[in-house]
């Protein structure tokens, strides 16, 4: 069975990279191919390389231009991108040349604190100031409107008044921890192999 090439793409800190690689790193059928960052610094990058995962930083320009980006996931034969913590728009070409095959993870319940400028802490001080009693995270399909495609899973966190907008951040990451390489899992699944 030929393995399916996956690149992530990530801007920060990479945590979620790191556990989606370490995930995959024994499986026959799902291999993580590459890393694409728009941030030359982003410790995700370094996560990579460390478990010998190749690279690529581009810039905003190259990132819109079909002409770089498209031979570069040819180039390691990606047949799926997995947005983790990626914070530039996916241009249109891309989205058209991956049909229904990029997906984002959000820490929030979408569609509650989605939209522009709801990234990261962004996202749990809004949580916190409109007084959720719950959080959580997403998984959905990437379209042109961001944070508004399809959803493919929820998982969902209690919160306390008392908790911080650092509390409410530590608990969604740790959904995130959980779940997100099993979704990631099953939606290429159901893709490529037309099984759960």
């Amino acid at each position: 069975m030929k393995p399916i090439n996956i690149a992530i793409f990530a801007s920060g800190s990479g945590t979620n990279c790191e556990n989606l690689i370490r995930y995959f790193h024994h499986s026959d059928g799902i291999n993580c191919a590459l890393v694409v960052s728009n941030k030359s610094d982003a410790y995700a990058l370094v996560r990579a390389e460390q478990l010998s995962v190749p690279t690529a930083v581009v810039t905003k320009e190259q990132l819109n231009n079909p002409d770089i980006l498209i031979p570069l996931l040819n180039k390691y034969n990606i047949c799926f991108i997995v947005l983790a913590g990626f914070l530039p728009l996916i241009p249109n070409f891309l989205l058209n040349a991956f049909p229904r095959q990029i997906i984002n993870l959000h820490p929030a319940l979408l569609p509650k604190y989605g939209g522009k400028g709801m990234w990261g802490h962004h996202v749990h001080e809004a949580v916190k100031a409109a007084g959720e009693t719950e959080t959580g995270m997403t998984v959905h399909y990437v379209t042109p409107v961001c944070d508004a495609g399809e959803i493919i899973a929820q998982y969902r966190v209690t919160l306390s008044p008392k908790d911080t907008a650092e509390d409410i951040a530590e608990k969604e990451h740790l959904l995130e921890m959980e779940h997100f390489p099993h979704v990631v899992e099953e939606v290429l699944h159901q893709i490529f192999y037309n099984k759960k």
